[in-house]
């Protein structure tokens, strides 16, 4: 007897449904599956053929044939076990055909007939509900997740009983037995509004640091922090988040696509509602920064998308690893190529890098520093000109004296700061409504051309900058986008010539170093 079952699969953070079909007869028994099939998923005929005997089922000896299309798509996962086991229940004339009709299934089994939990519920789900399917059949830990998304029904099956109970039963019966779950979106939006934990009313002194967080948050642009032990280049940057303006619904579901595709998503946190913040390990490997791996899954990168990405120590992180960025900061995502398909992660991330200025820290403070030229400029050599060249903003922290630390008067609070920058997204807003743009860290040329437009005070000062500073085009472009920035935030239509000052000045201090 032959069945089909419907269920999803992953390719990068997107879906595709794939069918699992069932051919079951008589003959010498065996069990095949077919379908440019990875281990894990060959191995699904073992745990269902005991997930089936431990829940009770006996099934008499057949020659079944599994298909999983479409067949020129590698599969990976072990989301396949469920499906093959119902459509297998089907051949066998336990459950009826019909009742998986405009069903979707998704879980693994364990032996003893649990289904667990999988990543990648939430694009799955997505993608049913565009395909016109009415119900998805999750594992019970990932319903929450799939209920993030409107108009479609999830319902969460702790084990393969639950699972026949629901395929044995009418429409009607399943109703009352098989609630779907109800995830209560605005509330978890809600949350988001509740203050953080690190504000920058608790960080004393560093207020030119401080201002160019602002301008960086305004325009998402990328920043580098030089400064010795101490200085608070880690405390600012981890208190970064709370000055970004919240996720909007949109940019929550893409930021949870990555989240689930990782398997990072849970009951508790159904959704990503608040910017993320990735700290990663300088001794994370290249793989783990930008993603791949035999089954490609997302990287650090990835998983700061819409966020911060901070480096700290930048310069203790591997080469190989921070040269792999030099294409995800410019095409804002990660392309991983296999033989058997390309796979592409959204990279779009506020990259915020922390270093010394040379191996003991405190260069160029030659009371405190012993180290020499040669080993300063060994030490920063770790940051090549390429990545450099793609860092808007370089900024000095220097040690804090002990007024600032004493200071009674308390700092401005994040708050205080996320209304000004707020207000200069709103003018992005405006000015990209009709581009495929979001901030001015984005623009590209013709953008550029359009909204950082000269006057000829400011065309002089520019012409003597990039002659004196030996810049690049792109180093050029970067001090106009974050003088548009800084117009913005000031209110100015026109880019000034104190704008484009202030703007240099982040250009210069990397020059006193490299």
């Amino acid at each position: 007897m032959y069945s089909r079952v419907v269920t999803g699969a992953l390719l990068g953070i997107e879906s595709y449904l794939a069918v699992v079909e069932v051919d079951a007869s008589n003959g010498m028994p065996g069990f095949e599956m077919v379908g440019m099939l990875n281990v894990e998923v060959r191995e699904a005929k073992e745990r269902v053929r005991v997930a089936l005997k431990n829940t009770g089922i006996s099934l008499q000896p057949l020659r079944v044939t599994v298909n999983i299309s479409p067949a020129h798509v590698r599969k990976n996962g072990t989301a396949y076990d469920l499906p093959v086991a119902v459509a297998l229940l089907i051949a066998a004339g336990m459950l009826p055909q019909e009742s998986v009709e405009e069903h979707i299934v998704i879980g693994e089994l364990g032996l003893a007939g649990e289904v667990k939990f999988v990543g990648g519920i939430l694009p799955i789900v997505l993608q049913a509900k565009e395909n016109g399917f009415k119900t998805c059949i999750v594992p019970k830990e990932n319903e929450s997740e799939g209920a993030a998304v409107q108009g479609i029904d999830v319902i969460g099956v702790k084990n393969l009983s639950d699972v026949i109970a629901y395929f044995s039963m009418k429409k009607e019966e399943r109703m009352e037995c098989f609630k779907p779950a109800v995830l209560d979106v605005a509330a978890l939006f809600a949350q988001k509004n509740k203050r953080e934990e690190l504000d920058f009313s608790q960080v004393n002194g560093q207020e030119s640091v401080k201002r160019v967080v602002e301008i960086a948050a305004a325009g998402f642009h990328n920043i580098l922090l030089i400064g010795p032990p101490g200085s608070g280049k880690t405390m600012i940057a981890k208190r970064i988040p709370s000055v970004l303006p919240p996720l909007t619904m949109d940019e929550s579901m893409e930021v949870s696509k990555v989240y689930s595709v990782a398997g990072k998503l849970c009951e508790e946190e159904a959704l990503v509602v608040k910017r993320p913040f990735c700290n990663p390990h300088h001794t994370i490997s290249e793989q783990a920064l930008v993603g791949g791996g035999r089954v490609p899954r997302p990287g650090a990168i990835s998983l700061a998308h819409r966020g911060v990405l901070f480096l700290d120590e930048a310069v203790h992180f591997s080469t190989r690893a921070l040269e792999a960025l030099r294409q995800p900061i410019e095409d804002k995502k990660v392309q991983i190529a296999r033989a058997y398909g390309t796979y592409v992660y959204p990279a779009d991330f506020m990259l915020v890098a922390a270093i010394n200025p040379c191996p003991c820290g405190y260069y160029p403070d030659r009371n405190r520093c012993n180290c020499t030229q040669t080993q300063v400029k060994k030490y920063l050599s770790k940051i090549s000109g390429p990545i450099l060249d793609r860092i808007d903003i370089c900024v000095e922290a220097p040690a804090v004296e002990l007024p600032e630390l004493r200071n009674k008067n308390s700092a401005e609070s994040s708050e205080q700061i996320r209304e000004r920058i707020e207000r200069a997204r709103e003018i992005q807003k405006k000015r990209f409504r009709n581009e495929k743009r979001n901030f001015n860290a984005d623009m590209g040329p013709e953008e550029i051309g359009r909204y950082c437009s000269l006057q000829q005070k400011e065309e002089a000062f520019m012409e003597k900058a990039f002659a004196n500073m030996e810049l690049s085009a792109r180093a050029y472009h970067k001090i106009l986008k974050v003088a548009r920035t800084i117009a913005d935030l000031d209110g100015s239509e026109n880019i000034l010539e104190k704008h484009l000052c202030e703007a240099v000045c982040y250009r210069s201090v990397d020059r006193r170093y490299w």
